[in-house]
């Protein structure tokens, strides 16, 4: 397998939906193909997010998708990395590991300060990849939310 790691153009949403919609789904959400493609167009179309796709030839083998933010208290961007996915017959091969290489430089060349990502508590395999790349977890603070679409 030999896997590149490009940023996508809005030419890819069509691509990456059906692997956004099985993102989606191992966060326990109903199937949406449409969904999914109408949200993966609108962001990049918007320019609202940057999204790495990873490749194996011409297939597509996983994403990542960062969000633009920044620290008001230290006046500095950041990038929220939201969602990484790679198929399941690409797993254990590397892929989240350049996918994640990509987003760092990504973030470094913009001159963030900071990348951030949350996970789940039982998603140990994801935190240990994370922490052998040297991501740091932060319990400095609780993290609240407000939801809105009731």
């Amino acid at each position: 397998m030999s896997i590149s790691v490009r940023r996508a153009t809005l030419a890819d949403a069509e691509a990456i939906a059906p692997l956004f919609d099985l993102y989606r789904q191992f966060y326990e959400q109903a199937p949406d193909a449409s969904l999914a493609r109408r949200f993966i167009e609108a962001r990049l179309a918007g320019d609202e997010s940057v999204i790495f796709v990873a490749t194996d030839g011409d297939r597509l083998v996983g994403f990542t998708q960062l969000f633009p933010s920044f620290s008001s208290v230290r006046a500095v961007r950041i990038w929220v990395l939201n969602d990484l996915y790679v198929v399941r017959e690409a797993r254990r091969r590397g892929v989240a590991r350049l996918l994640l290489d990509a987003a760092a430089a990504f973030g470094r060349g913009s001159g963030a300060a900071r990348l951030e990502l949350e996970t789940d508590h039982d998603n140990r395999s994801a935190q240990a990849l994370y922490r052998h790349l040297g991501w740091e977890p932060y319990d400095g603070t609780l993290r609240f939310r407000l939801p809105l679409d009731t």
